[in-house]
C-alpha cells in the first residue's frame, strides 16, 4: 500500500474500538456570558487596550459609533486571584522562585529520585501535592479534580484535561532515521501505559457532551488529542519524509521557473514548463506526467501552485508507487514513495480508524477537536492529517484545530497555506497558535544530524512571528467569519494585541471565534480576567498519579524554564494581593461560588 492512499483512507475507515490511546479531554467553562453592565460615569477617552487603563475597574467599555472598545485591567490583582485562598497564593511564589534556579530546573528529575529515596513515597508524595504537583497538576484521577474545574468555571474559565501519563520518544530515539528498534522498544514499554489508560478513554467515548470525563463541562468544549499516541511513530516519521520531500521538490522546480524568491502562494508554476522539467529530470514518460495534470480543476488556469501540488499525493491520481524525485545532496534520483510491511500497514490503518473514530464522536457530542504540535520530524504528518479531517468534519462549524508552532521559521508559510486551502474548499479553518515546546530538542537534533535549523533566531523573531500569524487569522475572521482560532499564549503582550486587533475590528468576545488558553498554574492573572469578562478562556489541567505524571512535569520544567525565570511580573502580582490581603485583614479569605 503506498502512500497515496493513506490520506483518503481517514473518511472510509469504519468506526473501531480503540486500545492504546494517549488521549486529552475537556470541560469548557459555558460559552454563554453575562455583558457588564453599562457605567454611569463617563470613561476617560485615553483608555486602550494597550495602555494601563484609568480606572482600577477590572473592564471598561467605551461608547462609539460603531463598536464598543473593550480594556481588560491585568494589574488588578483581587479581581485576577478571587479564585485563590491565600495558601494558593503562598504555593504559587515559592513554587516560581524555586524555577527560577537553573540547577534545579537542570536536575529536576534526579532531584526527585532523590527526594523518593529520601523522604520515602508517601512523604515524597505528600511534598509533591504541596509544591509543584500542587500547583501545576489538578489531581490524581477524574474525581478528584472535579472542584478544581467546577471552582474555574465559576469564575469565567473552562479546561481542557490532560491525562499526563505520557509516552514520548527520546531525542535519542528520534535521531535514528528508521528508528526500527527504538519504535519496537518504545512499544514495549508503552503496552502497560496504554492499558492504564483504557478506562480513561472508555469513559471518553461512553461521555455525553453534558459529563464528558468530569461534571459540570459543557457544549463547545474541547478535547486535544497527540498522533504519535495513536499508534506507531515510525509511520508519521516516514509519511512526513515524503510530504518534506515533495515540498522540496516543488521548491527546486520553481527555482527553475525563477520564482523561488516569491511568497509561497504566490509561486505558480507555467504547466507546460513544468511538464518539460519533470521529463527532462527522468521523473517519468510524457504521457504519465501528462496524466498527473488531468483532475477536474488541476491545471486548468494553467499554471500549478502549492496547493495543486500537494493535492498530487492521494490516490485519485495515478502515481507509481516508484516515483523518484531528485536527491539535493547527491543529485540523483530516488524512491518518493516506500511500501509498508504488513504489520506497518495494520498500524496505519489502526491509527486511522482511531483518528476517524475520535473525529465522529467528538462532531457528534458537539466538542471540538483539537490535535496537538509535535516534533518537527512528526508534524508535516500530523497537519496533513489533521487538514483531511478538517475537510471531512469542518463542513458546516470548526470542529477540527490544528496547531501551530510559531517558533518555527515556516510558520507562516504553514498556516497562510492551509487558510488559503479552506478558502478554496470551503470549510471552516480552526487553529491553535503556540509559540512551541521543543526548542532546545530541535536545534540539538539538527546541529548533530546536520540539517538547517528550523527554529527562528531568538526569542523576538518568535514572538513577531507569532503576531504575524495571529493577525493573519483575524483578518481572515473579519473577512468571512469561518476562521477560529485558540491563542494559546502566556505573554500579556500578545493577549493585549489580540484584544486591540479585536477592538479594531468590532469582533466581540461573544462570537467565539477568539478563544484564549494558558497552562495551569501559570498566568492567572491573564485567564480569569479574560474569563470574567466574557471571553471563552481555557486552562490546560494535567492530571494522574504523581509518579506517573513526573515525567510530564520534568518535561514542562525544561520546556518552560524561560519563561519561568522572568516570572518576576506575575511574582510582584502574587506579592501584591498578598500585601492588600493582609492590610484589609483577608488573609483567611477563602474564594466563594
Amino acid at each position: 500500500m503506498s502512500y497515496c492512499k493513506v490520506i483518503p483512507a481517514v473518511a472510509r475507515v469504519k468506526p473501531a474500538h480503540l486500545f492504546g490511546v494517549r488521549l486529552r479531554s475537556t470541560a469548557a467553562a459555558s460559552t454563554q456570558h453575562k455583558e457588564p453592565k453599562s457605567e454611569d460615569a463617563p470613561l476617560d477617552p485615553s483608555c486602550a487596550v494597550v495602555e494601563k487603563p484609568c480606572e482600577v475597574d477590572l473592564i471598561r467599555r467605551k461608547a462609539h459609533t460603531e463598536r464598543q472598545r473593550i480594556s481588560i485591567d491585568f494589574d488588578n490583582t483581587q479581581e485576577a486571584y478571587k479564585s485563590k485562598d491565600t495558601l494558593e497564593l503562598l504555593r504559587s511564589l515559592l513554587v516560581f522562585k524555586l524555577c527560577t534556579f537553573d540547577f534545579l530546573v537542570d536536575k529536576n528529575k534526579e532531584l526527585m529520585d532523590l527526594s523518593k529515596k529520601v523522604f520515602g513515597q508517601r512523604l515524597f508524595e505528600k511534598l509533591m501535592k504541596m509544591t509543584f504537583y500542587g500547583q501545576f497538576v489538578a489531581g490524581e484521577d477524574q474525581n478528584t479534580i472535579k472542584p478544581l474545574i467546577e471552582k474555574n468555571q465559576a469564575f469565567g474559565v473552562g479546561s481542557v484535561l490532560d491525562y499526563s501519563v505520557e509516552e514520548d520518544l527520546t531525542q535519542e530515539e528520534a535521531e535514528k532515521k528508521e528508528m526500527d528498534s527504538c519504535v519496537s522498544e518504545a512499544e514495549k514499554e508503552s503496552h502497560g501505559k496504554y492499558n492504564k489508560w483504557a478506562p480513561f478513554l472508555s469513559q471518553f467515548t461512553k461521555s455525553a457532551p453534558g459529563n464528558c470525563v468530569v461534571a459540570g463541562s459543557s457544549v463547545d468544549g474541547f478535547s486535544a488529542i497527540k498522533m504519535t499516541a495513536l499508534g506507531r511513530p515510525q509511520f508519521l516519521l516516514q509519511f512526513s519524509e515524503v510530504l518534506v520531500k515533495w515540498r522540496r521538490f516543488f521548491n527546486l522546480l520553481a527555482a527553475h521557473q525563477g520564482k523561488d524568491g516569491m511568497a509561497i502562494l504566490e509561486q505558480k508554476l507555467e504547466l507546460e514548463q513544468l511538464q518539460d522539467s519533470l521529463i527532462k529530470l527522468g521523473v517519468g514518460a510524457k504521457s504519465d506526467i501528462e496524466n498527473w495534470f488531468t483532475g477536474e480543476k488541476l491545471g486548468s488556469s494553467g499554471t500549478i501552485d502549492l496547493l495543486d501540488w500537494n493535492s498530487l499525493i492521494n490516490d485519485t491520481t495515478k502515481i507509481s508507487n516508484l516515483l523518484v524525485v531528485p536527491n539535493m545532496e547527491s543529485g540523483h534520483l530516488e524512491p518518493l514513495l516506500s511500501k509498508f510491511t504488513d504489520e506497518e500497514e495494520k498500524q496505519m490503518k489502526r491509527m486511522l480508524q482511531r483518528m476517524d473514530v475520535l473525529a465522529k464522536h467528538a462532531v457528534e457530542n458537539g466538542v471540538r477537536l483539537m490535535v496537538d504540535a509535535e516534533q518537527t520530524y512528526f508534524q508535516p504528518a500530523i497537519s496533513r492529517l489533521t487538514l483531511e479531517m478538517q475537510r471531512i468534519f469542518n463542513r458546516e462549524k470548526p470542529n477540527i484545530f490544528n496547531t501551530y508552532q510559531c517558533y518555527l521559521r515556516e510558520a507562516y508559510d504553514n498556516v497562510s497555506v492551509d487558510v488559503e486551502l479552506s478558502r478554496r474548499e470551503g470549510w471552516y479553518f480552526g487553529a491553535k497558535l503556540v509559540r512551541g515546546a521543543y526548542m532546545c530538542q530541535e536545534r540539538s537534533r539538527a546541529a548533530e544530524i546536520g540539517y538547517e535549523d528550523p527554529i527562528n533566531p531568538d526569542y523576538e523573531a518568535t514572538n513577531r512571528m507569532y503576531h504575524k500569524c495571529l493577525e493573519y487569522i483575524l483578518e481572515e475572521i473579519n473577512h468571512n467569519r469561518m476562521a477560529n482560532v485558540m491563542v494559546a499564549s502566556h505573554n500579556e503582550d500578545t493577549v493585549k494585541f489580540t484584544l486591540e486587533k479585536m477592538n479594531e475590528t468590532s469582533l466581540s468576545p461573544t462570537e467565539n471565534k477568539v478563544c484564549f488558553g494558558q497552562l495551569l498554574g501559570m498566568c492567572d492573572q491573564i485567564s480569569f480576567p479574560l474569563g470574567q469578562a466574557g471571553f471563552p478562556v481555557y486552562k490546560y489541567v494535567p492530571y494522574g498519579p504523581v509518579n506517573e505524571v513526573i515525567p510530564y512535569l520534568s518535561r514542562r520544567a525544561q520546556e518552560n524554564r524561560g519563561f519561568m525565570k522572568g516570572s518576576q511580573r506575575e511574582r510582584s502580582l502574587l506579592w501584591k494581593e498578598l500585601k492588600r490581603r493582609l492590610f484589609s485583614g483577608q488573609l483567611l479569605y477563602k474564594p466563594a461560588y
